[in-house]
């Protein structure tokens, strides 16, 4: 059986040793894509987003040893936004500070020019519940049959009709709904549970 989940203050408090290769995979597995996938929802180009990613990792580890557990504080995932905004940012500012190699710097002054209607706190959130959910969907997925997860994938995520389903699966329409429901529930329920062994912090 696998370990717990660690939660987050005892989290943060282990990524303050350097040396526990166990919290930073943690650590690294849960914010890492959403560090990057919020970078990318941002413009940044993949090797840049890439590349940022490890930029605020660095800021963690900086900063683990000196991170103490305070509610009046804000949420740990606060924080992370607020470096992650931070070195987008910068990165961004110091990019239009560049020579462009080519291309019409009248065009690309039109690109600037044109405001960002992304609210940067719906793209951070929006991250962070792809990421709960896909780590949902992976803890989850093995406690199904699987036609009910084919039903639920088919039908929730990939959007195809019930009907067109169950005569592919040879289920009837009922029972695709059923399948869909269930694992719906069932993921609701582990997505309240990663976050609650995530959000102490």
């Amino acid at each position: 059986m696998a370990d717990a989940p660690i939660t987050r203050a005892t989290l943060i408090a282990r990524l303050g040793d350097g040396h526990d290769a166990a919290a930073w995979g943690e650590f690294i597995r849960l914010y890492g894509p959403v560090v990057y996938g919020f970078a990318r929802n941002r413009g940044l180009q993949d090797a840049d987003a890439a590349d940022l990613m490890q930029e605020v990792m660095r800021s963690v580890a900086r900063n683990a040893s000196k991170m103490r557990y305070d509610p009046a504080r804000g949420t740990f995932r606060g924080w992370l936004y607020t470096v992650t905004r931070n070195k987008i940012y910068n990165f961004l500012s110091s990019n239009r500070n560049r020579p462009r190699a080519s291309g019409d710097s009248g065009a690309q002054e039109r690109l600037d020019s044109i405001p960002d209607k992304a609210d940067p706190d719906e793209n951070w959130e929006l991250e962070y519940q792809r990421r709960l959910s896909a780590k949902a969907m992976d803890r989850v997925k093995t406690e199904f049959h699987k036609a009910t997860w084919e039903a639920f994938w088919k039908t929730a995520v990939e959007g195809q009709p019930a009907l067109e389903v169950g005569n592919e699966l040879k289920m009837s329409t009922g029972a695709v709904y059923v399948a869909k429901s269930r694992v719906i529930a069932r993921l609701r329920d582990e997505v309240k549970l990663i976050e609650s062994e995530t959000e102490s912090w």
